[in-house]
């Protein structure tokens, strides 16, 4: 059986989370009216064209075509599945979740939970084996010649994985674990043979230290794993392979216990390698993170400025490690954080730094930690000769490059007074360059501007009209039983007016949201709650009008019973014969009273009552 969230709990969420301060939290909103306009965050603009509508609790871009409710906002800001986002904005309200138990599995076909469940079964397997196996003697050493203590080791929760083939398998059949799910998940690998005909299963990890990697709730979702041997042929670390669970450029190493420390204190001290991360936290270090498998990422920065304003980035003191930093601060100062490098001597890490000279020598290594500009400065200084005149033009030219990443004027005249300082050069000199690039950057930017967006399908003026009164029935309870009587679901051709007609009116009458009806049909794009957005987004149709919303829905109700008949009068023309003359007359005798709404209604009911009759 799977859990699922009750509709009371998510409703709660949604009630707890309001979007303007939900969206306020990323983007810089500005009053409009009644609603709120920003930048969108979802495609390249100048001038506003997203608004948020606080009385309808949702967003529409009118550039790009997004919209939604807060879950549809979240998933899209932060990249993530429907249930992430109920779990973060659960968290921002202070929520604990509720499950229910239910038939069946996840929108995805997968049953998550017991994955997540799978996976820390396998955890404690590897964790018992560390501490009992006599094969995992080398592991242990390892630790110890590390000075990992068993407090740190228990709570990140290191095991070890034996030198066989057949571990996982053997436990499987022990716990009756379905051999589909350890594959799913990336623990069993299938061999490839030749010839395609035979492809047993293995174990992926095999005589390896491992690491477990957990999301932002605990939750054991991969593993990495280190060689114990140093073999040319064998690859230091081996990672869980990207499923359903593990999605590497979405995964912060050690966040889960970080993040809490992080939002106290606003920085994140961000490293390359877990056991970096794993000696920060020992030393008492608990805000260090590091990306899993893969360089620091967009995604990974927007998860970090969820908790953090800033960043300290203490990376591997050689040149690549110094490149990846300077390459990593320039993707937080996109996002609009401030960041500080700290300089470790030649041929350190954290790691090794920390085991040679302690915490204090560290900290004090973190306080002196300098600017991207200045880190970015000294750098080029180690291949430049920043006396020259060309030495010079090429290091403005390569740190003008980061400060233009920053969105903040403020942050950007800090950074260029300091490099301007750094560099010998005149201020101004630096803001002129540095104006000429933002100005060729935001050229290309609109130059290499995803092409626009095929038009919306054309849909039928009544429906559209018809759907853009619906979106405010709750504004307008009295539409409902009006609909419900004269308004049949299959007179709307439109496909998505109709299921958007259909949960109108299921909102209303079962006192639901519109997008969480939508939801439960909706594509994996949200177009449905898309396009309920724009609807909500549409001005009021009868404002500043002499006749009510109830009118005009009256209207409406006619041209669509209209537009019914005169295509059936049509096709039966188009057929010919006396059998369908009389049909043919009592239409037109019809179309002429489904003008007005007095003769109109009784003309309905009739029409009505032959469908049933029929």
């Amino acid at each position: 059986m799977a859990r699922v969230l009750t509709k009371k709990v998510l409703e709660e969420i949604r009630f707890r989370n309001d979007i303007v301060q939900v969206v306020e939290s990323y983007l810089h909103l500005q009053r409009a009216g009644s609603s709120f306009k920003a930048l969108c965050p979802f495609h390249k603009e100048k001038t506003p064209s997203f608004h948020v509508h606080p009385q309808r609790q949702s967003f529409h871009c009118f550039g790009c075509g997004a919209g939604g409710d807060v879950f549809r906002f979240v998933m899209r800001q932060e990249g993530v599945d429907f249930m992430t986002a109920v779990r973060l904005l659960a968290q921002r309200a202070g929520m604990a979740l509720e499950f229910e138990e239910a038939a069946g599995t996840g929108a995805d076909g997968a049953d998550k939970t017991a994955w997540y469940r799978l996976h820390a079964d396998v955890a404690a397997l590897y964790r018992r084996l560390l501490a009992e196996a006599p094969e995992a003697a080398a592991a242990r050493a390892y630790l110890d010649r590390r000075g990992l203590t068993p407090e740190v080791v228990d709570a990140f929760q290191i095991g070890y994985a034996p030198d066989r083939w057949d571990t996982l398998l053997e436990w499987a059949r022990q716990h009756q674990t379905r051999l589909e799910d350890l594959e799913t998940c990336g623990l069993l690998v299938r061999r490839e043979e030749a010839d395609g005909t035979d492809r047993p299963l293995y174990d992926r990890f095999r005589h390896r230290l491992m690491f477990p990697i957990q999301d932002e709730q605990g939750r054991i979702i991969g593993f990495s794993g280190r060689a114990l041997q140093e073999d040319a042929k064998t690859a230091k670390y081996v990672n869980s392979p990207e499923t359903p669970l593990f999605k590497k450029s979405r995964v912060l190493y050690a966040l889960d216990k970080a993040r809490r420390a992080i939002a106290e204190q606003r920085e994140a001290l961000v490293c390359e390698g877990q056991i970096d991360v794993i000696r920060c936290h020992q030393a008492g270090f608990p805000t260090a993170v590091a990306a899993q498998g893969t360089a620091f990422t967009d995604e990974h920065v927007r998860i970090l400025k969820r908790y953090a304003d800033s960043v300290c980035l203490v990376f591997d003191a050689d040149t690549a490690g110094r490149t990846a930093a300077v390459r990593t601060a320039q993707l937080f100062l996109e996002a609009g954080l401030a960041v500080r490098v700290a300089s470790l001597p030649p041929g350190e890490d954290p790691d090794s730094y920390l085991r040679r000279h302690g915490p204090e020598p560290f900290r004090r290594l973190l306080n002196c930690a300098v600017s991207a500009v200045q880190f970015q400065i000294e750098t080029l200084a180690a291949g430049e000769d920043l006396k020259s005149e060309v030495g010079v033009m090429r290091a403005a030219r390569a740190v003008l490059g980061t400060i233009a990443r920053s969105p903040q004027a403020v942050q950007r005249a800090r950074l260029l007074q300091e490099a301007a300082r750094l560099l010998n050069l005149p201020v101004s000199a630096l803001a002129d360059d540095l104006r000429r690039l933002l100005r060729q950057t935001a050229a290309r930017a609109a130059a290499a501007e995803e092409p626009a967006l095929p038009p919306p399908p054309e849909r039928p003026r009544e429906e559209l009209a018809l759907c853009e009164h619906l979106a405010q029935i709750q504004d307008y309870p009295q539409l409902g039983p009006l609909l419900r009587r004269y308004l049949p679901p299959e007179l709307l051709t439109d496909p998505a007016c109709r299921r958007v007609a259909e949960a109108a009116l299921r909102s209303l009458e079962e006192g639901r949201d519109l997008h969480e009806l939508l939801r439960e049909d909706d594509d994996a794009e949200g177009s449905l709650q898309r396009f309920a957005a724009e609807l909500q987004a549409a001005p009021a149709k009868a404002r500043g009008r002499e006749f009510s919303p109830e009118e005009a829905v009256k209207d409406l109700i006619l041209a669509l019973w209209r537009r019914r008949l005169e295509r059936e009068r049509a096709a039966l023309e188009q057929d010919g014969g006396e059998a369908h003359e009389r049909r043919r007359r009592e239409i037109t005798h019809q179309l002429h009273y489904l003008r007005r709404w007095q003769d109109g209604a009784a003309i309905i009911e009739v029409e009505l009552a032959g469908v049933r009759e029929a």
